[in-house]
């Protein structure tokens, strides 16, 4: 069957077409996504302003145009951070289903985290032992480790990149002062759920999803998009210590040069490298593994485990 994948994200809201059936890998057939910035319509900083509201609601009015188009038999749409933390996040997504009748499933950090692991583990497989999965968003980290498709264990702190620059980040480039406070909270967060996590064991394979993650990953010479998802693609924790330092000290339009950096992710880059060697230096990860799958590809696998066999 075709399924459409509504993500609605604290950067990006992105529709995904899938062509896909129970126990066969799903298959990408179109792919639309806008930078809308839910999280930087925020009044009152935890209020989704009239003007996001809006927005959303004519990107779900487009996406359903399109999904429609595309022949989509099975829509789910789900949220994450940004609406997830809006003080007024339920009255904007009833205000949607009620005009448009999608149901906009809003997801826990922890599911976040559990059906990202779920999509890393499909891709990996049984082989891979087990696993630490990272993803930096643009509202939160997700960090999950386990055996099984299930985790052990799934956590979520606001460390996103998005967020942290706005809350934390004042200049372009970042001043010194800045940049050690907030390596100093971030490294304090991480460190309070390395014991929750490591109590499992230690990892066979760490992994990294998430285009902050992608992005570092390019910028320290791994292979570009064009070599295919199935090109084996790692960062290395000596090499992002080095570059966490240059992007710091990069103002926005130096970074946007980067090979593989958008212009729009460009500003959010240092906090996200911040983010990213913390995490790797206090999980003792020296590599990792870039994976293609993510939350959406979770969402998927997950509504067609659900469905009854023929």
């Amino acid at each position: 069957m075709r399924l459409g994948v509504l993500d609605i994200g604290s950067n990006t809201v992105h529709l995904l077409v899938m062509d896909a059936h129970r126990g066969a890998r799903p298959l990408p057939a179109f792919s639309h996504k806008v930078d809308l910035r839910l999280s930087e319509h925020m009044e009152d900083g935890d209020r989704l302003s009239v003007r996001g509201a809006t927005r959303l609601r004519e990107f779900v009015e487009e996406a359903l145009r399109i999904a429609e188009d595309k022949g989509v038999e099975d829509l789910m749409a789900f949220a994450t951070s940004a609406v997830r933390e809006s003080v007024n996040g339920e009255e904007v997504i009833a205000g949607i289903k009620d005009g448009t009748g999608v149901d906009i499933e809003v997801l826990s950090g922890q599911d976040e985290a559990r059906l990202t692991f779920l999509a890393v583990r499909r891709w990996f497989g049984w082989s891979s032992g087990r696993l630490l999965v990272l993803d930096i968003g643009g509202g939160s980290l997700e960090i999950a480790t386990g055996l099984d498709e299930q985790p052990d264990a799934a956590v979520s702190l606001p460390l996103g990149a998005g967020r942290l620059t706005r809350d934390h980040l004042t200049a372009d480039p970042p001043p010194a002062d800045e940049l050690r406070a907030l390596r100093r909270h971030v490294r304090t967060q991480i460190a309070r759920t390395v014991g929750e996590v490591c109590r499992y064991g230690s990892a066979d394979h760490a992994v990294a999803t998430s285009k902050t993650f992608r992005q570092l990953a390019r910028i320290a010479g791994a292979a570009p998009s064009s070599e295919g998802e199935r090109t084996r693609r790692v960062l290395r924790h000596a090499d992002l210590v080095g570059w966490a330092d240059r992007l710091a000290r990069m103002k926005t339009r130096e970074r946007a040069g980067l090979p593989g950096v958008s212009e729009a992710r460009a500003p959010q880059l240092p906090a996200g490298a911040i983010v990213a060697d913390a995490a790797m230096d206090l999980f003792g990860v020296e590599e990792l593994e870039v994976c293609p799958w993510a939350l959406r590809e979770g969402v998927i696998l997950r509504r067609l485990d659900a469905m009854p066999e023929n």
